[in-house]
């Protein structure tokens, strides 16, 4: 092996340890689930129009839920 190898391998390793950390750091935030029943035609065009518009389902319903707090949040 020649001393390209070594430093790529230290490089892969540190970012092996950093996609540790960001996995850890992102399951920490979201610690909790809602589970909700819909109708499945309606859950499947709301996650096809979630895909169409690059974005998930997730993120959508987080986003409508972090902004409905704010509406309703008291001053």
């Amino acid at each position: 092996m020649g001393k390209h190898d070594d430093t790529s391998d230290e490089t892969m390793n540190a970012k092996s340890k950093q996609k540790v950390k960001d996995k850890a750091r992102r399951k920490s935030k979201k610690d909790s689930q809602l589970v909700l029943r819909l109708d499945k035609e309606e859950r499947d065009a709301f996650v096809d129009l979630c895909k169409d518009l690059d974005t998930s389902a997730a993120r959508e319903i987080r986003r409508f839920i972090r902004e409905f707090m704010k509406e309703h949040a008291e001053d």
